[in-house]
């Protein structure tokens, strides 16, 4: 069964990868575009609960998620937000940054934000054939990557 977290962020619809500890899903709301949620498959609602095997792949993961979204949106920073107020499992949220906007499938997202803190505030949601089109680029992307 899914965790609150996961299907806050309509887990499995939004899904663009998982291992064994981690999903990697498209945020229903987009500061930027591209951007993810990286949630931990575990139940643990605290960073220092995750287990030893949670942490050695947290590496890989971020390692595909990076080259995913420079791919995809030719990034310029990437900032990982681990909020965990309103979502209480363990997860990041994941902006890739840049100046200006990018597009993808009629969809436009400025990074309201730039070049200071992401403006989550300011995020647009994609219609739902836009965040369909949005997951199955994405998850044949990750598909694509060395896990």
């Amino acid at each position: 069964m899914a965790s609150a977290t996961l299907s806050k962020f309509g887990y499995p619809t939004t899904l663009v990868g998982e291992t064994a500890h981690w999903a990697v899903l498209v945020r229903p709301e987009q500061p930027t575009l591209g951007s993810l949620a990286l949630i931990c498959r575990e139940p643990v609602q605290a960073f220092g609960d995750v287990s030893p095997a949670a942490f050695a792949e947290l590496g890989s993961v971020v390692t595909r998620i990076e080259a995913l979204l420079r791919e995809f949106t030719q990034y310029e920073k990437i900032n990982y937000l681990m909020l965990m107020m309103m979502d209480p499992d363990v997860h990041f949220h994941v902006i890739p940054r840049y100046e200006g906007e990018r597009e993808h499938a009629g969809l436009r997202v400025p990074d309201a934000g730039w070049p200071g803190p992401p403006a989550l505030g300011k995020a647009v949601t994609p219609d739902a054939a836009q965040l369909r089109d949005l997951v199955t680029r994405l998850r044949a992307g990750w598909a694509g990557l060395p896990a």
